[in-house]
């Protein structure tokens, strides 16, 4: 079925369907709403990890705009921790991982939401550190405001991110338009899906220096 076609009562099905695919997820605790083709995203689960999991499957849905991911996070008595665990497991795990200049990075923690700041000089570093303590026990949020350190000029780093896109089999390089101002780019045009405008979106992230990226880019059938 089209993205043009398909109702907001099939899509919430189909998104219902996909959590109950997920094994990591209980979609029995979760509730699903759709307006127009973006996804709320309703209830409780016991973990960061599932909140998490039950957004990345949503998105993974043919006709998926946005997703509005307002699931609570509650923990059983069993998984709460205090505030310095929490913090000193943060630290341990952020030293474990390979892929984090865990020397850059600062964490602070607060009521079980986590807080990562610092400077790293590549997007991956910056989700390589996200994904060292997303899972971790206690955990009931997370905010990533680690920053990119500048390394091209804003000509170059177009240039290469639209040379990726002309690289990439996911995505259609001639509908989409990439501007840069700064270190801040935006993207711009239509896509077939949300997984290929999430996919535009990781392609213009992994130029080196890029600060943000505003995805723009708006999902049509045609």
């Amino acid at each position: 079925m089209s993205i043009a076609t398909m109702s907001d009562t099939d899509l919430q099905g189909d998104v219902l369907d996909e959590l109950k695919w997920e094994p990591s997820v209980n979609a029995a605790h979760i509730g699903v709403s759709v307006k127009e083709g973006i996804v709320t995203l309703s209830g409780h689960v016991p973990s960061y990890m599932e909140k998490y999991a039950a957004e990345r499957a949503a998105k993974r849905v043919h006709g998926v705009k946005a997703v509005a991911n307002e699931i609570d996070v509650k923990l059983p008595g069993a998984s709460q921790r205090t505030d310095e665990d929490i913090a000193a497991a943060c630290v341990s795990a952020l030293k474990a991982h390979i892929g984090v200049p865990h020397d850059k990075i600062k964490v602070t923690v607060s009521k079980g939401w986590v807080t990562l700041e610092g400077e790293v000089e590549w997007q991956y570093q910056r989700l390589a550190a996200e994904a060292a303590v997303r899972n971790l026990g206690g955990v009931v949020g997370l905010s990533n405001l680690t920053t990119i350190k500048p390394r091209v000029s804003p000509t170059e780093l177009k240039s290469k991110i639209e040379d990726a896109f002309k690289r990439s089999a996911a995505v259609d390089a001639s509908r989409i338009t990439v501007e840069v101002e700064g270190r801040k780019v935006t993207l711009r045009g239509t896509v077939r899906s949300y997984a290929e405008k999430q996919e535009a979106e990781r392609a213009a992230w992994a130029a080196p220096g890029v600060h943000s990226v505003e995805n723009l880019i708006s999902v049509e059938a045609w």
